[in-house]
Order: C-alpha cells, then structure tokens, then sequence
C-alpha cells in the first residue's frame, strides 16, 4: 500500500475514508526537524549552513512511517498547500533520506488539495508534482532570518534590559505599533467643539430632526462653534428665524456585498461579533478544515473556484429565489499589499450545507462556520437598494442652514444574509418623513429630544426641559433655548486602542507577517508580558514599553515598518524565483551583526538614561503645582530615575539612595507621595506607628518602622480590589491581624482560620484549604460557612483529590478515559498516570481527542526519557559472572576508586557553567522566532 502523509492525525482520518484500503495515510505530526536551540545552528561563517535536528517526539513519527515504506515504498506527501507545508515535506524527505528508509532514486511524489473533500483529494491523487523547492527556499531564508534575529537580539536584551525575555523579527515591530499607539493617545489633548441641531415638524405633523450646517450664510467647519458661547448664539439664531423646506433630492444607491474570507479579515470578523481571539478562531478554523468542512484557512487569496461560485449562485436561488442572483457572478481582488493570491479563499466546501445541516457541536466551530458559510454565500448575491434622501432647510434671509439626511431600504439584497461588522459605532441615517420643497416647518422638542438621548443618554432626562440649566445640568453638554433648538458639546477623541483584529488589519495593510503568522503574533506579545488584554483592546505593559524604546534607539532599522515589509516581498521574491535566499540572508546578516556588535559596550546605566530620557513624558508627568516632575517628591534633593530591580524589570527611585528611599512602579502615581519613604502614618496601634506605603509589587501595610532591631516588621499587601484611598487605621489593622481565628472546628477542637494567601483568600483547618471567593469575607466568614466550605473540600478529598472533568473526550486506543481537568496550574489532559498540560492557545472546551492524543503523545515521549538513561546507568554492574571475587578484593577495589571520585566535584563545575551557557543559549532560540508556525 502507498505511504500518504499528511500533519495531523485528523485530517490522517478524514483523507483516509476517501482513499480507502489501498493507502496507508499516516501523521507527521507537524514539523519532523527544526534548528537546535544552540550556537551555530545557522552558520554564518559557512554560507549559512543550516543544521536540522529530530525533534524528540517526531523521532516515534518518522518511525511508523519507515515501517510503513517497508512494505510498500511508494511515498505520497500531502501536507498543507502553504510555504510551510512545503517546507515539511521537504523536511520528511530529508529524513527519511538521511535515515535509509528511502533512497535517492525513491520516487516522492507531492500532492495538494485546498480542501480535504473526496473529489479534492482524489484530483490531487491523479495529478501530483515535486517538492516545490522555491517555497522550500523562501521557508529556510524565513527560518533562518528568524533564528538570527532571536537568537543575537534576545541575548542583547537579556544583558542590557534586566527583565526583557525575547525579541523578535516581526514580533518586535507589532509590540512598536501599540506602544506607539499608546503614546499617542497620552500626548492627546481634546479639543472642545459645539454642534446644533433642531427637531422639526412638517405640515402633517411628522417629525424628524436636521443638523446646522450653515451660519451667517458661511458654511460651518468641525471648529467653527469652538465654546457653548458660540453654540448659544447658534442656537438663537435658529430659534429666532423660521425655517422652510429648500430643496429636497432622493437619489437611488446600493451597497455591495463584501470579499469571502481570508485568514485576516476572518480574524477580524471573529472578533468582532464573538470577541474571539486570532488563535482562537484558527484552531476552531483549522479543525474545521481537518473535518473537511472549510477550504484551508490560511490564505491571503479572495478567488473562489468556479465550480463554487455555481454552487453558491444555485444555492441563493434555491433559498431565496432569482431576485437575489446577480446577472453574472462577482469577482473579487484583493487589495493587500504583498496578497500572494495562491490559494482560494475561505469557503464552505458545501455550499448547501448550512449550520444546522452540519449539526456541529463545539460551539466555536459553529458560530465560525456560520460565519464563513453566511459570507461566502452573500459574497455571490445581489446588492442591496435603497434610496439617499437629503433634505437642505433654511431661513428667508439665508443666515442658517439646517441639513437632514434618511434613507429608505427598497431591496435588501445580499442583507437578507449577512452584514459585515465594524470597528466604530457609525450609524445609517434613518427614514425622513415626505417632505416638499417650500414646506414649512415648526419646532419640535420631543423629536430632539429622543435624538439626543441616543447620542447622551445621561441627559435624556432633561432634553425635554425648557431652559439651558437643565440641559447643563444634565451633562455638561446641551443647551436650549425653548427645547427645540439643542446645542451639544463634544471633544475629539484620541485614536483607539488596538484591538486583536485592528491589529491583524494593520499588520495586512502594512504588509508585515504572513497570513499564517498574524495569529502567533499577536497571542506571543501577550504571553510574553509585553502586552494585555483589557476589554478586548491591546495595551503595553512597562516592559514591553521599554523594550520597544531600547529596539527603536539602538535597532531601529529592523522596527521600520517599510523594512519589515521589504523583508517579506523578498521573501516573497525567493518563493517565486526572482532572489537567491542566500544572498538576502548575506545582506541582512551583515548589517544587523555590525548593529550587534555596536551594542556590546553600552552599560545598562546608559540604556536605562536614555529610555529614561525618551519615556519622560510618561514616566514623570506634569504635576499641578507646576514643579519639576523629577524632584524627588519625598525628600526634595534627590532626582528621580529609572532603576532595575534585581529580581527583574525596572522602577523609578530617588538617587539620593540610601538617605532616601522613595519608589514607585513605572505605572504608578507619584502624586501621593506620603507613600514612600517611610510611608503614610495612618495612625498608632499600641504605641507602634501603622504606615501605608508603596513598594516595587505594589501598596502594603506595615507595623513600625525598620530598625536594626526589627529589620523585617510585619507586612501585608493590600488586596488587588482595595485602593489606597480606601485604607485607614482600622483597615490596616484587619490586614496586619491575619490569619483570623474564625473559630474550633466541632469535631476535633482545632483552629479555623481565614487569610489572603498566593491564590487568594481561604478558610484553613489542619491541612484543609477552601477557598472563598471574595476578599472580604476573610474579614466576616463565620464558623457555620466555614465548615460548610470546608466539608465540601473534603467531600472532593481536600487536597490532591480527583476534581470532576471539564470535559470527558472518550477512550485511549490502548484503553482507558481520557478527560479535560482542572488544574493549579491550568487545565491539563488526563489519562491514566499521563497528564499532558494544554497550551495556552487552546480553550479547555475545545480540546479534541485527535488534540489530546498528540499531547498524551508527546508528554508519554518526554517522561520515557529518565527510565532510558537509568537502564544505560545500570549495565557496567551485570558485568558480574567472569569471577568470584573475594570481600576483601571487592573492598579493595573499592578503595582504589575514591582518587577519581575526589576529582568528580571539579569536572561537575565545568559541566555546570557550560550548561547554564547553553540554558541561555536554548532560551533564545525557542523564544525569538516569529514566522510560520514558530515561537514568536
């Protein structure tokens, strides 16, 4: 039987149903080779050698797969249709050459389908090629940039930025873009700006509202009502003068469908209307494509093959009728800059399978194929119909001009299905009532006011009043003069925040990063601590602010947008054949060792002065008494600066250290600055003063001050839900008082406690921990929930007990359940004695069994290795049956080996520092990477 392999034992299964008895379909499990993590992988001396490895789980992998060429030698190779796809084809070739199982002169065949379907996969099988070597090419060029940039940088960064953990190629640039974003909305001042509008009646008493647009017969600019002065006298000036109709114009206008899907604009639908993250939603894709389901989803292609795009047109006109068809069917193309528009787009392999034909039962898997199935579908249908009607109003004497726009939808088209979502919160204008020109009009204050309260609901209420008071009263931002005519205030607003999919758009319209790579960039920022999530938007840490500031001063070549991207079109160029991948390599090494190298003599006092110097504004902002914001605020003689905490990572400190001691966190507030030094005296407690102060990990109490008597007094940090301004002397006592005894437990007479520990708050008994979910009952749990909690515990057996499974996924081929727990540390796979830790990626709910046998797989593999090494320990003693020796000679010889042990200790130093240097070594290999299908 032939030998077919694909990557993942799913999509091993699905093909295999298709191909039948007659092929052995096996998984390589993803890539069978890589760079090791150590010195020299890429040898820059040696025209960039590159030297594979075997990854330890891959070597059971290429095993069965040498099994299996053993009865039949005929090799089929139907990985991914993508660069990396290619690349590991190549690399199983490579593999199996090097290890004999096939020879040179072995035909390997290569085939590729866009979507595992029978009739995909069987025209695949009918019409297979050569590994593509110019993929191949372009995937090691990437893969070396890569490990260069990682590997150098990351080492810099370790040296020269205490607490940094990783650079890298296009990682490092994404981190810039919200770094720089953030700056931008701290550097932004509001601008104050007025807008009027008026709610009208016609002569049949309908009611609609219209805008001012012109005032003292000039046209009005965003600015032009700067204060609510100008605004009352805009306001007046409507009011005082009737208004007519001048012209009325309704103009036909339609709206086009949007593209079918690539991988980023379904990342960013996704996030959009479900708040999934990029990795989320291409593992609920890529399972969705392994199912047979979707088309591959890593493309930057919007072409649909035109068998589907006649599914798609018969399937419109089944379910919705011929009306709904356009005359001819909709080509797209895209516009993304570096679009290598290789593969189709993202699409329903079925057309006429909708979500509830599938019957999908993982809710991610669902909602995103309803998604791709609703775009595809409407991508192909009509446009939709509505008629624009702008109504210009005014007064005799031409002094102001209003405006009304609606819009009336005739045909709703390609609507009925799917309508794209958005990043703003813009609004369609809605319908105008009939009017005709020379109409007059009356002022309408209930029509205003329903406007208004959609624009300010916090002062819906007093709209309706009569006098201005009450509109400013309300919010600071309307006024009236009778209650129809309103004046609204507002301020220009700060560019947003990213989210994950702005971010992806970004990084498309920039050109940075591949389709395949958006995904595990953005989620490796956020792993490393350089960025966070909050409410969906990206913000930067300090740390990832200070990094960004140390690579755009001392690297800031290979953080410019435009090089990052000119990177990618050579690369691009290399998969096409226009560029020699060694030549770009040689380019690229030259100047960014020379850049290497520049750095080797800087101190970290002269790193940390100048990313000092750049973040001044953030760090040290204004403050009110208009005083210089790097006096220190404690003892008024000092300087502050930025410092590094030996544990790590950086802070602000006075250089008048050790008489002052005045610190802060990066993103702390100074403007308390009774918080350091020696703190906030909150009051006395048996003579012992109580201080609030602020450390390097954030606000705490402490009990007295230190002295060479009492060099450690007694601490508590404040909870994350209490503030500073919250705490007094009696809340700090509370703090400083725990553990509480709560009371004896009945049955044996001893303790029950409560207190705050490393994973919040908890009730003890003996060696019972149960925990509570809210920091305050610490204070108020009394013995009947205590022991309540605490016997639920120790219903689940305290301690180490098997909790209940997250999700029970079915049995081990060798027998046995395999389950989703709940873990300390996170959730992890279990079946029997193997607990497999699932990747952060990767929602516990969503694990599949294909998934948690690949992770039982590779945690089996890791935990084989001791029993090896101990079995190899034991064979010089098996050497026992040549002679009978003697006590005495046993004892001799055993005396003549104690010189050699004595040298053991030197020998083990040596392998201690070489090991430690090839820790670091290894840290930044694994961590640096960032193109396809790596690290970071």
């Amino acid at each position: 039987m032939a030998v077919v392999v694909v990557e993942s034992p799913a999509k091993a299964k699905t093909i295999n149903k298709y191909l039948g008895d007659n092929y052995t379909v096996l998984a390589s499990f993803g890539h069978v080779r890589d760079l090791p993590p150590k010195d020299g992988s890429v040898d820059t001396e040696n025209d960039f050698e590159m030297k594979w490895e075997v990854a330890t789980d891959s070597k059971k992998h290429l095993r069965a797969i040498t099994d299996a060429l053993k009865a039949d030698n005929d090799l089929i190779l139907a990985t991914d249709p993508d660069r990396e796809g290619e690349a590991i084809s190549w690399h199983l070739t490579e593999a199996l050459l090097k290890s004999k199982a096939i020879k040179k002169d072995t035909p390997v065949k290569r085939v590729v389908f866009n979507a595992i379907t029978k009739t995909a996969v069987t025209e695949a099988m009918a019409n297979p090629r050569d590994v593509d070597m110019e993929l191949v090419r372009a995937y090691l060029a990437r893969r070396a940039l890569d490990y260069l940039v990682g590997f150098n940088l990351s080492p810099v960064l370790w040296r020269k930025l205490p607490g940094a953990k990783s650079a890298g190629r296009v990682q490092s640039v994404v981190l810039r873009l919200i770094v720089e974003r953030e700056m931008e909305i701290e550097a932004f001042r509001a601008q104050e700006y007025w807008s009027v509008a008026a709610g009208l009646t016609t002569p049949r008493g309908a009611q609609f509202n219209a805008r001012l647009t012109t005032m003292g017969g000039k046209r009005l600019e965003k600015f032009d009502l700067p204060t609510a002065e100008s605004a009352e006298l805009a306001v007046q000036a409507v009011s005082s003068r009737d208004l007519f109709v001048q012209s009325v114009e309704a103009k036909p206008a339609s709206r086009n469908p949007t593209a079918p899907f690539m991988t980023s604009t379904l990342q960013q639908e996704a996030s959009r209307k479900f708040g999934m993250g990029a990795k989320q939603a291409m593992s609920a894709a890529q399972r969705l494509y392994e199912a047979g389901h979707i088309t591959y989803m890593r493309t930057d292609g919007i072409d649909m093959a035109p068998e589907a795009v006649q599914a798609a047109r018969a399937e419109i006109e089944a379910r919705f009728g011929k009306d709904y068809v356009p005359a001819s069917p909709r080509i797209y193309k895209n516009k993304a800059k570096n679009a290598q528009e290789a593969h189709e787009c993202i699409r329903p392999t079925d057309m006429s399978a909708d979500t509830e034909k599938l019957r999908l039962t993982d809710s991610d898997q669902r909602r995103l194929y309803d998604l791709i199935w609703k775009r595809t579908i409407a991508c192909q249908m009509e446009a939709a119909r509505m008629e624009r009607t702008v109504a210009e109003i005014g007064s005799k004497d031409g002094q102001v001009g209003l405006r009304a726009n609606g819009q009336v939808m005739l045909f709703d088209g390609f609507l009925k299905v799917y309508e794209e979502g958005r990043d703003d919160d813009s609004e369609d204008d809605g319908r105008l009532p009939q009017l005709a020109q020379g109409d007059a009009l009356a002022k309408a204050k209930d029509s205003l006011a329903a406007d208004f309260a959609k624009a300010a609901p916090e002062a819906a209420d007093s709209v309706v009043e009569s006098t201005s008071d009450a509109l400013q009263r309300a919010a600071g931002a309307l006024m009236s003069l009778d209650g129809a005519i309103l004046g609204q205030q507002h301020f220009t607003q700060p560019p947003p925040r990213y989210t994950e999919a702005t971010m992806v758009k970004r990084m498309e319209e920039l050109g940075i990063g591949r389709p395949s790579t958006y995904a595990s960039i953005v989620t490796t920022i956020q792993d490393r601590g350089y960025v966070r999530k909050d409410k969906n938007r990206l913000i930067p840490e300090d740390k990832g602010r200070l990094v960004t500031i140390f690579l755009v001063n001392y690297f800031g070549r290979y953080l410019q947008y435009d090089f990052t991207a000119d990177m990618e079109t050579q690369l691009d160029d290399i998969s096409a054949g226009a560029r020699d991948y060694k030549d770009v390599l040689a380019r690229f090494w030259r100047d960014f060792s020379a850049a290497i190298e520049e750095t080797s003599e800087l101190r970290i006092t002269e790193v940390l002065d100048k990313i000092d110097e750049v973040l001044s504004p953030h760090l040290y902002p204004p403050r009110e008494d208009g005083s210089d914001p790097k006096v220190c605020p404690t003892c008024g003689i000092g300087r502050l600066n930025l410092k590094t905490a030996r544990s790590g990572g950086a802070f602000i400190g006075c250089n008048n250290y050790p008489e002052c001691r005045y610190t802060r966190p990066l993103s702390g507030d100074e403007g308390d600055a009774e918080l350091s030094g020696d703190g906030k005296l909150l009051g006395y407690d048996a003579d012992e003063g109580i201080y609030l102060r602020n450390g390097r990990f954030g606000p705490y109490v402490q009990r007295g001050k230190v002295t060479e008597e009492n060099k450690k007094p007694p601490r508590a940090s404040l909870p994350k839900t209490w503030t500073t301004d919250s705490i007094d002397l009696e809340r700090a006592l509370t703090l400083l008082s725990l553990p509480r005894q709560v009371g004896t437990h009945p049955e044996d007479g001893e303790p029950i406690e409560s207190a705050i520990g490393r994973f919040g708050p908890y009730v003890r008994h003996n060696k019972t921990y149960a925990n509570l979910p809210d920091v305050e009952e610490v204070f108020t749990i009394g013995m009947n929930r205590a022991v309540e909690l605490l016997a639920e515990k120790a219903a689940r057996g305290g301690r180490g007990a098997a909790a209940k499974p997250l999700k029970e996924l079915g049995d081990h081929p060798d027998g046995g359940a395999i389950n989703v727990m709940p873990g300390r540390y996170g959730p992890y796979v279990k079946w029997e004695k193997i607990n497999a830790t699932i990747p952060k990626e990767i929602e516990p709910e969503a694990v599949t069994l294909e998934q948690a046998l690949e992770l039982i797989a590779a945690k089996a593999a890791t935990k084989r290795k001791p029993a090896a090494k101990k079995a190899a320990a034991k064979k010089p003693a098996a050497k026992k049956p040549a002679a009978k020796k003697t006590a005495t000679k046993a004892a001799t010889k055993t005396a003549e080996k104690k010189p050699a042990a004595k040298k053991a200790p030197a020998k083990k130093a040596t392998a201690k520092t070489s090991s430690s240097k090839s820790a670091a070594a290894k840290k930044a290999a694994t961590e640096a990477p960032d193109s396809d299908g790596s690290a970071g």
